[in-house]
């Protein structure tokens, strides 16, 4: 009777250590990805933020607001409101390397908060995000994997610029 109220407990404690697992991870793979945008950010002088590398592509400072705003419009399509003071369509007009850092980080806050109040028995609840029909768990991995896309665009975007990332010195 000992072992079997032993393996019930245990058992019970595995499966509760597992809730928001799923969302833990992404956060944390997430909030990797997001310092190392920021640093970016940081990295490159002022007057590289309206660097582009060709007309068309979109520039540093547009590109880094371009992420903040996925944040937003990504979350929102999970349920979660965007703070009163933001607006989602005008954050392109954001301009200055101060004030692009301050609404970007600002949306890594708000979209790491959220992550975690995606209840894992609605992981798999279909969601319309407009460019795609996905479940919440897909939604999720979208802004996990938008972040990197762009870290990813912004180190090119320095490596071209002469900007080396923080990290790598």
């Amino acid at each position: 009777m000992k072992k079997l109220l032993f393996t019930l407990l245990l058992t019970s404690c595995i499966s509760f250590a597992q809730d928001g697992l799923t969302q833990s991870s992404i956060q944390a793979v997430l909030t990797g990805n997001q310092l190392q945008v920021v640093q970016l950010a940081e990295a490159f002088p002022e007057e590289k933020y309206d660097w582009r590398p060709a007309e068309g592509i979109s520039s540093v400072g547009e590109a880094l607001l371009h992420v903040a705003g996925a944040n937003y419009f990504l979350a929102s399509k999970l349920g979660f409101t965007p703070p009163e003071d933001v607006d989602i369509m005008k954050l392109s007009k954001i301009t200055g390397k101060e004030n692009i850092i301050a609404a970007l980080k600002k949306s890594n806050e708000f979209v790491l908060k959220n992550i975690t109040k995606v209840e894992d028995g609605t992981l798999d609840e279909e969601v319309d995000f407009g460019f795609m029909k996905s479940n919440k768990l897909g939604g999720l991995l979208a802004i996990m994997e938008h972040n990197g896309e762009h870290k990813g665009q912004l180190i090119a975007y320095a490596r071209t610029n002469g900007v080396v990332p923080p990290w790598s010195k």
